[in-house]
């Protein structure tokens, strides 16, 4: 069966990060010093490859961008400063821009523009939401942080927060729904009996909760900041989503849960300001060049961590009404980065990773015959 080509797509993956391409002559160089490629994913030098023809069908289907986790190897190897990492960077935003059904993802890489105007937004009607429900609709006092006549009782903000969850991991789950059908549905893919799929089930936490593939890059700095990070991320999840009465309670410390918090910050805060310096100063090949969407993610991330730990300072020092006022500004950033980054940007990953490693075992395991 033929297969059409796009001419274009390589000056289309250019909106999304990746960087000459057209470079690249196919030594082969990025493979060979890659340790996560192999004989059953033979990557970045494949995805190149397809690439450079507009190839765009084939790598849709492709999971080798999420099986590179972007030490920067094989970007420091290239003979012809081709930028392979980088341009497998690119595509994990393309493939992300391309399993999301709403179009969204693709109108927020493709123009910083757009993203923090769509960042604004939403800060601002969250902001004016949240206003206009404690002083009407509520019926709070601002001069109260917690308990009867709360300015955001924690029950009312617990209701939002999960029909908020509740509408991204819908959105979220169809996404990767999506990827499945790209990636195990396909023309030449092998079929996958039900059986391969619940032998190989337990690949989807072992991968989520460490990471464990990127330990195999040399380089194993990268490895434990990710995990860092995904892991505080993860913590102030859970905490929010099923602790938040205990969490909002005070003045006085409520160590059982508090503590949690406070390493979850320390990782966010830590890492994120790691990962800003690093990106800065450029010491590394994978902080070399920074794609917008890159920046307004640790940007925004950093906000949201540090107006958490400002409000939650004020709550404790006694100064609710300040407190009242950091928590709304918080909010302006957390419905922010939760409606855009989790289905439709970087928090995503923390999704279509584990399941790629997934549908790679399956795929190889279908290959086999076993």
């Amino acid at each position: 069966m033929a297969v059409r080509a796009n001419p274009n797509l390589i000056d289309e993956l250019e909106h999304y990060g990746a960087r000459d391409a057209s470079k690249c002559y196919q030594c082969g160089d990025c493979s060979a010093t890659c340790r996560l490629s192999g004989d059953a994913s033979v990557f970045p030098r494949k995805a190149m490859h397809y690439l450079q023809l507009g190839l765009e069908k084939p790598l849709r289907s492709t999971l080798d961008p999420w099986l590179c986790y972007y030490c920067g190897d094989c970007s420091e190897r290239c003979p012809r400063g081709a930028e392979p990492g980088e341009t497998m960077m690119g595509l994990r935003r393309w493939l992300t821009a391309q399993y999301d059904f709403t179009g969204i993802s693709r109108f927020l890489y493709r123009s910083w523009a757009s993203e923090l105007a769509a960042i604004l937004m939403l800060a601002l009607v969250t902001g004016a939401g949240f206003l206009g429900f404690g002083y009407i609709l509520g019926g709070g006092n601002l001069s109260v942080y917690d308990g009867a006549g709360a300015f955001l009782p924690a029950h009312d903000v617990h209701i939002f927060d999960w029909t908020m969850g509740i509408t991204l991991a819908l959105i979220l789950s169809i996404n990767c729904l999506r990827m499945w059908r790209f990636t195990m549905r396909g023309e030449q893919a092998a079929p996958v009996s039900p059986s391969q799929y619940v032998r190989h089930l337990q690949l989807l936490p072992l991968h989520f909760f460490t990471q464990k593939r990127f330990r195999d890059c040399e380089n194993k700095r990268p490895w434990a900041t990710h995990l860092v990070l995904m892991l505080s991320y993860l913590t102030m999840l859970v905490l929010i989503m099923f602790f938040l009465k205990e969490m909002q309670s005070g003045p006085k410390v409520n160590w059982y849960v508090h503590s949690f918090g406070y390493l979850a910050s320390i990782g966010l805060v830590t890492v994120t300001i790691l990962d800003l310096r690093g990106r800065v100063k450029k010491d590394e090949a994978y902080h070399r060049h920074s794609h917008e969407s890159d920046w307004m993610f640790l940007i925004l991330l950093l906000y949201v961590a540090t107006t958490g730990i400002v409000q939650h300072v004020l709550h404790r020092a006694g100064l609710p009404m300040a407190a009242n006022i950091t928590y709304v500004a918080h909010l302006m950033g957390v419905v922010p980065m939760l409606l855009l980054e989790v289905p439709f940007s970087k928090w995503s990953h923390m999704a279509y990773r584990p399941l790629a490693m997934y549908f790679a075992a399956l795929q190889q395991a279908a290959g086999k015959g076993s």
